[in-house]
């Protein structure tokens, strides 16, 4: 078989020269190498890289082949290597981000498209019924009413900018339904967060709270691998993840509103509203933006409650949160979450 010499060899990230390879390697092929991978692999012909593949939790991401060894199942080799990690560490459900051109690749290797922003990226998954089985999941809470609408947030711990948001939709909607980013990327574990949401918007008898799961796209799970301006991940990030809600999410409970919180500091959230102004119109889901709440000339956000965290002035956080995320945070389940805070980088 022809390229049967091509060796796999599994990447050690741990040293440079083997990372700095794959990365140059990826650079010739216009791709860069993305922070957060967790496992790489390398086709091998003699030394010289001619493939790779990679994946960060289940996303599989970084997969190219030069250009003189494609049509000769070398893409389905790393594939299939990737794949058969993902399934040895319990991971069946799997997805990944690719430009649209390699799209059709990727269909023969059983992977379904979710969504695409044209010429920019196309979102997969491994599943043909998954986002499907998600869909039917979150529709036993249809409710009927003439505004349903829907608000998203991290909620990175629970503040009461957060519930102020939410009980200004509720009382501006038949039914609300809010939905909690779910990846664990943040210091309060999705679970957690998910819990905080709901014990604190119990009194709300027209809201359903939704676990975000797969299809709620986290900036910290995009890949920018096959994007080279900053801006223009931001914007595609954006665009790939309200197409995703438009299209799917939306028309699964009849959402034709969604509440946003304005944004006077992150640049990043600013263009992500703007982006779903021009977004969600399209789809007849009005967009309504809703100013921060402060206490005193302050705003509230869950940043200065981590930063307080960080500081250890709790009780300056007392008037920033409700009582059911206070009384979480002096518990014995927060005192490793504090920890962590206190000793790690800024995370959303």
């Amino acid at each position: 078989m022809e390229f049967e010499h091509i060796k796999e060899q599994i990447i050690h990230l741990k040293s440079e020269v083997e990372k700095e390879q794959v990365a140059a390697f990826l650079a010739k092929q216009n791709l860069s190498f993305d922070q957060d991978i967790e496992y790489t692999i390398a086709l091998l012909d003699g030394k010289t890289v001619v493939g790779t593949g990679s994946f960060a939790g289940r996303i599989l991401k970084c997969i190219a082949v030069d250009s003189e060894y494609k049509g000769r199942g070398l893409s389905n080799r790393i594939v299939s290597h990737l794949v058969g990690e993902q399934y040895r560490r319990g991971n069946t459900h799997l997805f990944l981000y690719t430009k649209p051109e390699n799209s059709m690749l990727f269909a023969e290797l059983g992977f379904y498209s979710i969504s695409e922003v044209p010429s920019k990226a196309v979102l997969m998954e491994n599943r043909r019924e998954g986002i499907q089985n998600y869909l039917k999941e979150i529709a036993r809470c249809k409710k009927e009413g003439e505004v349903i609408s829907a608000i998203v947030g991290n909620y990175n711990p629970f503040t009461l900018g957060h519930q102020h948001l939410i009980e200004y939709a509720a009382a501006r909607s038949d039914q609300l339904n809010v939905f909690v980013v779910w990846e664990d990327r943040s210091y309060f574990p999705s679970e957690t967060r998910y819990r905080l949401v709901k014990e604190s918007v119990g009194h709300l008898s027209n809201v359903t709270v939704h676990k975000g799961k797969d299809y709620i796209i986290s900036a910290a799970t995009f890949p920018s691998y096959f994007i080279k301006e900053y801006q223009e991940v931001v914007q595609t990030h954006a665009t790939l993840d309200l197409k995703v809600f438009a299209e799917h999410i939306a028309p699964a409970l009849g959402i034709n509103r969604r509440f946003i919180g304005e944004e006077p500091y992150c640049p990043v959230t600013r263009t992500y509203n703007r982006v779903m102004r021009q977004v969600l119109p399209k789809s007849d889901v009005e967009v309504v933006e809703v100013p921060r709440l402060s206490v005193g000339h302050q705003i509230v956000s869950a940043s200065k409650v981590r930063e307080l965290i960080r500081k250890g002035e709790f009780s300056k956080i007392q008037a920033l949160v409700p009582r059911t995320t206070y009384e979480f945070l002096l518990s014995e389940d927060a005192q490793s979450i504090i920890r962590k805070i206190r000793s790690g980088d800024e995370r959303h």
